[in-house]
Parts: C-alpha cells; structure tokens; sequence
C-alpha cells in the first residue's frame, strides 16, 4: 500500500526485520521504534534493506515508559506491536523480566494510538503460548483452534513465564479494545516456535534452539510435539491481518507439529558429522503425541505455510553464515 505510513515496534527483533522487509517491498513508509537506534550491529540490517533510505525512519521508545510512543504513532496509519521479550531461560524475576515488559509495554503502545487518533488498525504479536497453556491435555485427537486461551493462573502455577506474559498481554490488549472500540479495531496473530532464515546480526531465541541442537549443547532432545511456523510466513500473516478489512480476531499459525525427535532426525541428515542429539532427554521412548491445529483461518487470509524442512534448511544456514556453526553436507 504505497503511500501508508505504519509503525512497527521493536522493529530490529527476528519477526519484525522480515515484516520491515516485506512493507518495504509493499510501499510503505515505516517508522520502527527500537531500543538504540544508533548501535549498527543492531539496526545495521535494516537500514540495508531495499526503499529503508528513502521510506525508513528509526525511533527511540522504552515499553515502560508511558507516552514513549505518542509521538512515533501521531499521524500513521497503523501499527504493527511487535516488541516484547522473549528467553527461556535465565529468568530471575519474571514479572521484571517478561510480564510487566509485556503487559504494560501493550498497554502503552494502545494508549498511544488512541490518542494520536489516525491509526485505525493495531496488528498486535501474540503467540500459540497464549492459546495452548491451560492444563488441558494435548492427545493425537486434539485440534487447537483460536477459540483456545492460555489460563494465567495455570501459568503461574506451574512457572511457566513466557506464556504468562504472552496471555496477560494479549487479553489486556483485548479488554483495552473493548473499552475503546471507537478509536481503532485490534487483530491479533498467534504464531508458534518461529525459525528460518534471520535477516538480524544477534542470535534470536527460536534460532538458537536450533543451534543448541548442533552444537552439542543439547544432550537430549525434549519429550515433547512442538509446533513451527516460518518467519517470513508470519511477517505475510501480519500484513494481510493489516491489509485484508475483513481481518477479525486471532489467527493462529502453525506450519507443522513436529516432535522433536523428527527434528533430530532431520539435524542428523541436513548436518551429518554434528553432535545432535539421538535419544530423549527423559532416556525413555518418547511419549508425547503430534497434536493438530486448526488453520483454516489463516490459510483463508492468504497465507501458504512455508515447508517444514525448507525452513530448518534455511534456519541452519543463516547460522552458518553468521559463524555460529560449520557448514554440512545439506541435501
């Protein structure tokens, strides 16, 4: 939509670099807001991308910081909520480290589009995180639709933190919208485990699950189905929810429900000579079962789901590229 001028938040992250690219190539103009705007190793990848010299502006906002985004949304036509943390590890004090970064980072960015009154359409990041996490269990009989929630309590309970913040986050979003319908509509999409190629210089989380499982790190592979969607599916997936006027509600995307011994399988052949693990961490046959999920919606929304094993091949060489692993015989 040449011509269009839309804000994408933590616009230097994995998702968020394929979506710049792709709105881009589209014509618009693109106000991303990241943390440094100055530190190149960071943003350098961005400013390389095609029509960014010309239609490409980069801003300073902190998530926390009530009203940081006024003035990055006054006058755009939309906004894309990207930016919210995401590790796995290492987490020391959730609520600093994910929730409140999450939640309240949400919050202020839809605080902001209803004052600056011009955005009519917020496409907010969500995550399967927030669907999936409910103490219901996955059997090979199961279908996940976006009529799944993630139950915070269930979260809490358990320590499970990223999913916490994910569903806080997105039903304050919903709830905000509900409150505020007159001054803009809210999509939502709900991707799972994301990978392939990265356009970014620093080594994203979901990479680096994939590297952990050539480089030795990993000595077992997780009991456990995970789902997979590629990146450059989810950027698509955010501009027709922005695009496409009859966009509603959430969107689920997901690829493939892989186990992880499948992806071990696959390591082993697209990455013959590397440490990949070959038994189950529990060193017991594995017990989790490939659920499904419904797409339907998506793939209505014009998205193609990129193949599984193109997406690992591609995941595996951009860390080649960045050093971060020595080359394979890849078939």
């Amino acid at each position: 939509m040449a011509g269009k001028t839309v804000v994408v938040t933590g616009a230097n992250g994995f998702i968020a670099s394929w979506l710049v690219k792709l709105l881009l190539e589209r014509g618009y103009t693109v106000r991303g807001t990241v943390r440094s705007p100055e530190n190149v190793e960071k943003v350098g990848h961005l400013l390389e991308l095609p029509g960014a010299k010309e239609r490409l502006s980069l801003h300073k906002a902190e998530l926390l910081q009530e009203g940081a985004f006024d003035e990055v949304v006054e006058g755009a036509d939309g906004v894309f909520h990207t930016a919210s943390p995401f590790f796995l590890t290492g987490i020391t004090d959730p609520e600093v480290q994910l929730v409140g970064p999450a939640l309240q980072g949400t919050l202020n960015v839809l605080r902001s589009v209803s004052r600056c009154k011009s955005a009519k359409r917020v496409v907010l990041t969500s995550s399967t995180a927030s669907v999936m996490h409910n103490g219901r269990e996955l059997k090979s009989s199961t279908v996940l639709d976006e009529s799944w929630f993630s139950d915070p309590q269930f979260c809490r309970d358990n320590k499970i933190w990223y999913p916490l913040s994910k569903i806080l986050a997105e039903l304050a979003a919903w709830d905000y919208v509900k409150e505020h319908a007159e001054d803009f509509d809210l999509v939502v999409v709900n991707p799972c485990m994301v990978l392939g190629p990265m356009l970014q210089k620093t080594l994203n989380t979901s990479s680096e699950i994939v590297l952990d499982m050539l480089n030795g790190k990993m000595k077992g592979y997780p009991d456990l189905a995970q789902s997979w969607v590629d990146v450059r599916d989810v950027a698509l997936a955010h501009v027709l929810a922005f695009e496409t006027p009859s966009a509603e509600g959430r969107y689920i995307l997901v690829g493939k429900v892989v186990h992880y011994s499948e992806v071990s399988t696959i390591l082993q052949k697209l990455q013959p000579g590397h440490p990949v693990p070959n038994e189950c961490v529990t060193g017991e046959a594995p017990k989790a079962v490939v659920y499904s999920v419904n797409t339907r919606k998506a793939q209505e929304l014009g998205v193609t789901f990129t193949d599984f094993q193109d997406s690992l091949k591609e995941s595996i060489a951009s860390l080649v590229e960045l050093k971060l692993v020595e080359p394979g015989k890849q078939e």
